[in-house]
């Protein structure tokens, strides 16, 4: 009798230590809310995908995924209070190409966009484009660049004053097109450089695709060019920088999702599938389309080579135009 009780114990003992018991007895990640640091305002792109992702990841999990806005120095404060979070899955970091470009402009980054990361996926991707005012007599490139070698006291561009929007227009205007006596005038966001660009006082714009598209079909602005590779899907009229003959300033605004570095590569992989996934939902192709977003979806590896590739372009834009680190 003692013997065949001490079996069914045992049996008992083992039946628990199996794989599938222990799934059973324990629930899948996440079981807690979720934190997604945005480190940007409420209101831009960068925060309204972010609550795309965070909402449609909650309805799929049946956790909370919260949004939380920590701006400040060009998203480097959010992303530094990431870098130093516990690497468990619970706050991750929605970023831009700023985060990688950070590293090569700011000497005292409080992160290492590489080693204190861990990437999860590209969440979405838009072109840049250049518009300008409706009075400016210019309908391609080729007009415009003639017109501002002609008359070069007459013209100036408005664009993002810090960063990749910094990085990229300087890429272009100064070192692609020689256009050493076009003034930039450089903005702290992107409404005030619009605004600008909507008075006549800067005529030029050199500005992400997101918020300048409205204002293109009302005939407001009209844009020349786009920096993608190929023309964007919202836009499809607008040429490619590369289709008018300016070559090498294939650039995307990209928005993706990190976390900090040790987190576990289990839960990277299950929450790039499930972005995958959701991004490619009807209506979330179809809200980021209102954005003129494209939906990415990209592995971890893919976003950790975009990551150091950004690094290093845009590190020898700030060599080549003499641009000095903060």
């Amino acid at each position: 009798m003692k013997r065949g009780l001490f079996f069914c114990l045992f049996a008992a003992l083992m039946w628990a230590a199996t794989p599938a018991h222990s799934q059973q007895m324990s629930k899948p990640y996440p079981t807690r809310q979720v934190r997604i640091v945005v480190p940007y305002p409420p209101g831009g792109p960068s925060d309204l995908i972010g609550r795309i992702v965070a909402q449609k990841l909650g309805e799929r999990l049946g956790q909370s995924f919260f949004v939380e806005n920590a701006n400040g120095a060009s998203g480097a404060v959010g992303a530094g209070q990431v870098a130093h979070a516990a690497p468990d899955g619970y706050t991750l970091l929605i970023v831009t190409n700023d985060f990688a470009v950070a590293s090569v402009t700011n000497s005292n980054l409080p992160y290492d966009p590489v080693k204190d990361f861990s990437p999860i996926t590209m969440i979405s991707a838009s072109p840049s484009v250049v518009a300008v005012n409706p009075s400016v007599p210019a309908h391609d490139m080729k007009e415009l660049i003639d017109l501002v070698k002609a008359t070069p006291q007459k013209y100036n561009y408005a664009a993002m004053g810090i960063g990749f929007g910094q990085l990229s227009s300087e890429r272009l205007f100064t070192l692609g097109l020689k256009l050493d006596a076009l003034p930039r005038v450089p903005f702290n966001g992107a409404a005030p450089a619009i605004n600008a660009t909507l008075a006549g006082d800067t005529p030029i714009l050199f500005m992400g695709l997101p918020p300048v598209a409205p204002y293109l079909g009302s005939g407001k602005l009209r844009a020349l060019a786009v920096t993608s590779a190929t023309r964007s899907p919202a836009y499809p009229q607008i040429p490619t920088l590369r289709e008018e003959g300016i070559l090498n300033q294939e650039s995307d605004l990209i928005i993706g999702l990190v976390a900090p570095a040790g987190t576990p590569a289990d839960v990277i992989a299950f929450l790039q599938k499930q972005i995958a996934e959701i991004l490619a939902l009807p209506d979330v192709k179809s809200t980021l389309a209102k954005f003129s977003f494209q939906p990415v979806g990209s592995t971890p590896s893919a976003f950790a080579g975009a990551i150091k590739n950004d690094i290093a372009v845009w590190g020898k834009v700030m060599e080549d135009a003499h641009i000095p680190r903060n």
